[in-house]
């Protein structure tokens, strides 16, 4: 009689230690970097910040922005501590991108790539933003991502975006003589779903706006 009961609790530990693997943060991974520099340097990023060159920042495809790592070049040992605020890189083979000054940090200029120790060191939760909606209360709705002026920029991320999400679409909207492109996700005709899409994008980082479908077009 006692051991289907030992079997039970062995079976809801390891179902425990499973879960708690899972939860864990990506850390200790290896992966191949590389890194962006002057000509990016003043421009938007993924996140809104303005790109800075000589900043320790770092671009990825997926990471939360506001998530910090501790990127190591083993082939030397130097280590520097970046914030994800971009998103990238957009190479096949290359998993993260540094700023000009994280990868001077760790002597990987002159290389261009390498393979890396990635280890995960917190979140800056100030990246985590509100909701925005405009005033109309007119269905169908859409939420808008981001604004650029570079229509690489624009489609970059709505590359990136795609990867986790459906219906990624780039809006040209000119405004006072001035092109921009909007990166948007989604035609909902129930708010709720738009509020709902809206609420995990702006825990991930982004400036969320939801809108109405029929102000966009």
């Amino acid at each position: 009689m006692k051991r289907p009961v030992v079997l039970i609790i062995i079976v809801l530990l390891l179902q425990a230690c499973a879960a708690s693997r899972h939860e864990i943060k990506p850390e200790g991974r290896y992966m191949v970097a590389s890194w962006y520099g002057k000509k990016f340097h003043g421009r938007l990023t993924a996140s809104g910040e303005t790109y800075n060159m000589y900043a320790r920042t770092a671009a990825h495809k997926t990471l939360p922005f506001g998530t910090k790592l501790k990127i190591t070049n083993p082939e030397n040992g130097r280590s520097v501590v970046v914030k994800v605020n971009d998103r990238g890189p957009f190479i096949r083979g290359r998993d993260i991108d540094l700023s000009y000054g994280a990868a001077k940090k760790i002597g990987l200029i002159r290389k261009g790539t390498a393979r890396v120790r990635v280890d995960y060191m917190g979140r800056d939760m100030s990246f985590v933003r509100p909701v925005k909606y405009v005033s109309s209360s007119a269905g169908p709705f859409t939420i808008q991502i981001a604004s650029f002026r570079n229509y690489k920029n624009a489609g970059d991320l709505k590359s990136a975006l795609s990867r986790t999400y459906r219906k990624v679409y780039i809006r040209k909207i000119p405004i006072k003589g001035t092109r921009y492109y909007r990166v948007m996700i989604g035609k909902f005709s129930d708010r709720k779903h738009a509020d709902r899409l809206a609420a995990k994008l702006s825990r991930e980082g982004y400036r969320v706006l939801v809108t109405s479908y029929r102000e966009v077009f």
